[in-house]
Formats: structure tokens, sequence, C-alpha cells
């Protein structure tokens, strides 16, 4: 049904989706980068989990469907992957300079997996913005030489990095139809919610008993056992 309302909301389908079309759902825009995307998500997620016990009912269950759904992504490549994955690690391993933390391009782990995305410097108008004050043009020229002297080196020229090769419409409905939770957009939105939610429970310490015990038989009502047909009234407190 989702895969539909993306077809209908795309005035020219093609063999791909365009980055930022309408997916046909409010406020939601196609993906660039949906596979990479939720590799480094459900990897980060798994990281995290890490920390959680082995006995921890919420890391069992959470640890199963990010698997399941891990899988289902990495069984999925676009065309030429491999080539460019070849290519990708020998920039890496030629130039570590240019993949260092504050340098052009972010190298993160997650998962055992390594990703990489491009830093967005933005413009020098962009740049002037958080320089407070009136100045003649030569002590703006002076910030400008000594902002250029600070400025981390550029390589983008020289490492000249190419994005991973897009999925085909045809793979991400395939990935879709498996996964079974909506658009890969919708999908990439729950794992960001869950990678956000591993925190908070980790800070909560879900795995440990509760300091109130609840009263015997509180629960009773609502167990699969004590299910019958017809209208049953709640037990009197």
């Amino acid at each position: 049904m989702r895969n539909t309302i993306r077809l209908l909301a795309s005035v020219k389908p093609g063999r791909y989706l365009e980055a930022g079309n309408p997916t046909g759902l409010t406020g939601l825009f196609t993906h660039p980068a949906p596979r990479s995307t939720l590799l480094y998500l459900y990897g980060a997620t798994l990281d995290k989990l890490k920390a959680f016990p082995d006995h921890s009912v919420y890391r069992q269950s959470v640890e199963a469907l990010t698997r399941h759904r891990m899988q289902i992504i990495e069984s999925i490549k676009p065309e030429g992957y491999d080539e460019w994955a070849k290519k990708a690690a020998e920039k890496i391993e030629k130039f570590p300079e240019a993949f260092q933390p504050g340098a052009n391009y972010n190298y993160k782990s997650a998962g055992g997996q390594h990703f990489v995305t491009v830093e967005d410097k933005g413009s020098e108008d962009q740049e002037w913005t958080s320089l407070e004050g009136t100045r003649t043009s030569e002590e703006k020229a002076a910030e400008v030489a000594l902002l250029r002297k600070g400025r981390r080196q550029d390589y983008s020229k020289v490492v000249n990095w190419e994005p991973e090769p897009p999925l085909e419409a045809s793979q991400i409905s395939e990935a879709e139809n498996q996964i079974g939770g909506g658009l890969i957009e919708e999908v990439i939105q729950v794992a960001e919610g869950e990678l956000k939610l591993v925190d908070t429970m980790a800070e909560s310490k879900v795995w440990e008993d509760i300091e109130e015990k609840p009263p015997q038989g509180q629960w009773d009502y609502f167990a699969r056992d004590q299910h019958t047909s017809g209208t049953q009234e709640p037990p009197n407190k």
C-alpha cells in the first residue's frame, strides 16, 4: 500500500528514486542513502545493546528485530557496490588524514562496519555570521586570512570521494516488503527512535527488578488463561 502512495507521488517514476522527492506521506521525503543509513543505525544500536546484561528481555527482543532487519538490508546490494567498496577502502588507506576527526569526511564505525559521511562546511558568507560588530574592509581581510589560516585542510578535491551507489526503486520496494514497516523512510525513522531509546533504557537500567513488587494476582485478569467468551467483569479491588 505504501509503495503505491510513493508511486502516485512521483510524476515520472524511474529506475532510481530521486532524493528529496515527496514520498506521498506528509513531511516525509525520499532519503538519499537509505541502505547505508540503516546499516549504520542498526550497527550503532547493536553496539549500545552490549552494555545490557544478556538476560535483559529488552536487549533480547531489540537485538532479534534489529539483526533480522539488518540482514535484509545487507542482502540487497546496489549495482557496482563491490567495486565501489574496494575503491573506497583504497582511498581511506591512501589518505588517512582526510578521514580523521574534524577533517572533510566523518569516519565512523558501527556494528563492525565502517561508514563515511561528507562534512558540509558551508560558504564564507555563512562563516561571517559568527563574527559580530562592524569592521572596515582591512579588518575583514585580516579576519578572513586568520580564518583561512586556521581552517582545516580541504581534501575534497584530492580524495574525490564518491558516494555509495544507490539502490534501484525495485530493490527498495523489495526491502520494504520484507521488513513490513512501511516506506524505507519510515523504517529509518523507527531505527533512529530505537537508537535514542536504547540510551534512555540503559540510563533507567530496565533489566533491574522494580523496587515495589506488584501485589499477588494483580495482572491475573489480563492473563491469557483468564480469557473467556462473553463479557467478564473485572475483579473487585
